[in-house]
């Protein structure tokens, strides 16, 4: 098995490097791509929607030029282990999705997909070892059309008259940060 171009251990070797570890759901990423582009036209250029925040969009980082820098990758978060990929001109595209009736066979990754244990009560080893072997028979695909004005968002550039500093958005007046919907952090100190 390949998955976009790779050997599965060369797969993990890079998530490794950029993930930070093979994580079950970045694992389980790396075959969900694969399908999603066994069912795309070869040499187009695609975009990528993660339904999750969790593991998935580095899968697709990795496997596709989709990324959230270059805004080829949006995540919808639906809260569903699944992603969409699709040609950027005719919005046709694949999605990909955990099959939950096909889960019975494989125990350890039916355990962490649908969280019947906490996590540190779940055994890695063996979910790792059966989403290598389930390979792609975990997955259901669907073929979709992406509607794309209700992904984009056409945001220009202000700046925000409290702060000075610019911000994107949809409408003049104040950045998050200074609104109150984004202070994560406090100015200790200015330089």
């Amino acid at each position: 098995m390949r998955i976009r171009g790779l050997s599965v251990k060369q797969y993990l070797d890079r998530l490794q490097g950029f993930h930070g570890r093979a994580a079950p759901g970045a694992v389980a990423g790396g075959f969900m791509v694969e399908l999603a582009y066994r069912r795309l036209p070869q040499g187009r250029l695609c975009d990528a929607v993660s339904e999750t925040w969790s593991c998935l969009p580095d899968a697709i980082q990795l496997l596709t030029p989709c990324t959230v820098g270059n805004g080829w990758l949006r995540i919808v978060d639906t809260g569903r282990f699944a992603l969409v990929i699709y040609d950027k001109e005719t919005g046709r595209g694949a999605r990909v999705a955990l099959d939950l009736d096909r889960l019975a066979a494989w125990p350890a990754v039916k355990t962490w997909a649908l969280k019947l244990k906490p996590k540190a009560e779940q055994d890695e080893t063996a979910i790792l070892a059966e989403l290598l072997k389930a390979e792609t028979r975990l997955y259901k695909v669907e073929k979709v059309k992406v509607e794309r004005s209700s992904l984009v968002k056409k945001k220009k550039i202000f700046t925000c008259p409290s702060c000075g500093e610019s911000f994107r958005g949809l409408r003049r007046g104040k950045c998050s940060y200074c609104v109150g919907k984004a202070s994560f952090y406090r100015v200790e100190e200015k330089s």
